[in-house]
């Protein structure tokens, strides 16, 4: 079972480095690393260049935005099973691709996600959040929730079958895709009961909370609504007093 993992890049000097780390040490033989660049004007390229062969394929040119580019990593896939690695993100153990074939061996589903903790930027070992997704059922992206993209694994075929990334959403389209697999399509998925990502806080939807919080609610809700998803406005602001207890819940 060939497992790619794509990693969309743009000016990420400060941590693509990281990344990048957290993948080739993971200790599953059968993975295909592809790395999607904007055309950054740091020195992301040149440490990439690093890597030489250990990356399976790299591309980097302009594009539309960060989901115009997950879509060019989709495209460029060729496992059985898809994973998308923010460039400032890692892998929390090196046996976390190992753990998803193993799932995906012994139970066959469409999709697979896990847990997720936020870090400080500058301290990888603290956690600030943690997100718990095992209790997540599909019926809850009418409440603005979904399980943490970061750690969502599906087979290639489902995006041949049920479409890509939307570009005309700016920071909720990895929403909208998992709302359209998960909800509207109904592929069968599980829990993997386990810390998968560490992500840093500062990501285009953990940055400027305030700022990007009406954004975040109105792609939501024009998500659902192409979707044929009843939800509403105030439903979908209710789902951050759903997630104060991640701020002081921890993993077991």
């Amino acid at each position: 079972m060939k497992i790619s993992i794509i990693t969309v890049a743009y000016n990420a000097d400060k941590y693509i480095r990281t990344a990048i780390d957290s993948v080739l040490a993971q200790d599953y033989p059968d993975i295909e690393y592809i790395i999607i660049d904007g055309a950054s004007k740091d020195k992301t390229m040149d440490i990439v260049r690093e890597y030489g062969s250990k990356i399976a394929t790299v591309i980097s040119e302009p594009d539309k935005g960060l989901y115009d580019a997950m879509n060019k990593g989709l495209r460029a896939a060729t496992g059985d099973i898809i994973g998308i690695l923010n460039a400032d993100d890692l892998y929390a153990h090196n046996q976390v691709l190992s753990h998803v074939a193993a799932a995906f061996t012994a139970n066959p589903t469409d999709a697979l996600y896990g847990d997720l903790v936020y870090v400080p930027e500058d301290d990888l070992t603290k956690i600030v959040r943690y997100y718990q997704s095992a209790t997540f059922k599909p019926a809850q992206f009418r409440n603005g929730l979904m399980p943490p993209h970061p750690t969502f694994f599906a087979k290639r075929e489902l995006y041949g079958q049920h479409g890509v990334f939307d570009t005309q959403y700016r920071i909720c389209a990895d929403f909208d895709i998992l709302l359209r697999l998960l909800l509207v399509a109904k592929a069968s998925y599980q829990h993997l009961p386990e810390v998968m990502i560490k992500m840093r806080t500062g990501g285009a939807s953990t940055s400027g909370f305030f700022r990007s919080t009406v954004r975040i609610n109105r792609e939501m809700l024009a998500s659902c609504q192409k979707n044929g998803i009843k939800t509403s406005m105030p439903r979908l602001y209710a789902k951050y007093f759903r997630k104060i207890w991640q701020l002081v819940a921890r993993p077991a």
